[in-house]
């Protein structure tokens, strides 16, 4: 009987261990099912957020990056295209003082003019007058742009022509601002010279209907001279009585000579006084003329 409960004792002793270690690892077992649920879902959750592309790069894409190469353009400011059309209207506008205003104009009048001669036959060889004389004669003033001759233009505000009578007849006066030369190559003393040549005569000033103009170049030395006073010759010098020759003799005007007065878009009142490279005549002129 002793030993019977011997062996149900130790029976009982080993059974209890047992039956703790089954509850064990029930318990163990059910806590790792609750688990997996939950790291499942974790880790998909994980995975969703990391699998596509952020939501901020997909809203607003990078700006590009200019390339080194393209050259930037300029783009010009509201303040220089104002300053741009200014400088247009003021190159554009042509006031009422301005001297292209009366390029191609004519005027048309009469000249008053007085001359007197000279020679050279006093009883010592001295120069003397040798007579005056006062005519008058139908006259033009032509201007127009100034002339341009090779490379050059005329530095005068318009080019002038002035004509009183008929070239050929005696008494007739010519003032010619520029011209170009095209007629020789060589000069009296055959000296080459540029045939487009532009010969400035008059150094001419305008400015407010006032004229201001001096022969300063008679250009004799290159036997183009055109500001002339044609005067008859005698036919025996220092016998004027013996008559004159026919028609006359063109005598160039000298460095010196004006012509000045009041010049405007209507009318022109002007007066020229000078002599003559050889001396030999001193003219005075009046011209009044009315513009057409």
């Amino acid at each position: 009987m002793t030993h019977g409960r011997g062996m149900r004792g130790r029976a009982r002793a080993r059974l209890i261990p047992a039956l703790c270690l089954g509850v064990l690892c029930a318990t163990l077992s059910g806590c790792g099912s609750r688990g997996d649920p939950s790291a499942s879902a974790s880790t998909a959750s994980v995975s969703d957020s990391t699998s596509g592309p952020p939501a901020s790069a997909t809203a607003s894409p990078a700006d590009p990056t200019p390339s080194a190469d393209e050259e930037p353009t300029d783009t010009p400011t509201p303040a220089e295209e104002r300053v741009t059309e200014s400088s247009q209207d003021e190159t554009v506008a042509v006031g009422p003082s301005d001297a292209s205003a009366l390029w191609g104009l004519a005027y048309s009048g009469t000249a008053d003019i007085s001359v007197d001669v000279y020679d050279s036959c006093g009883s010592d060889g001295s120069r003397r007058l040798a007579g005056s004389r006062t005519y008058s004669m139908d006259s033009t003033l032509n201007l127009s742009r100034p002339r341009t001759g090779g490379a050059e233009t005329e530095a005068n505000p318009f080019s002038m022509l002035f004509a009183a009578g008929d070239p050929s007849r005696a008494g007739a006066v010519s003032f010619w601002s520029s011209a170009v030369s095209t007629t020789s190559s060589r000069d009296l003393a055959g000296n080459p010279r540029d045939p487009h040549l532009l010969l400035t005569y008059w150094d001419i000033d305008w400015s407010e209907g006032q004229l201001d103009a001096r022969l300063t170049d008679p250009h004799t030395r290159q036997a183009i001279a055109l500001n002339l006073l044609n005067w008859p010759s005698p036919v025996v010098a220092c016998r004027s009585g013996l008559g004159e020759l026919p028609g006359g003799y063109p005598h160039a005007l000298a460095s010196g000579t004006t012509f000045t007065g009041r010049l405007d878009r209507s009318s022109a009142s002007l007066t020229a006084e000078g002599g003559s490279t050889d001396g030999l005549i001193a003219f005075h002129l009046r011209f009044d003329g009315t513009a057409s």
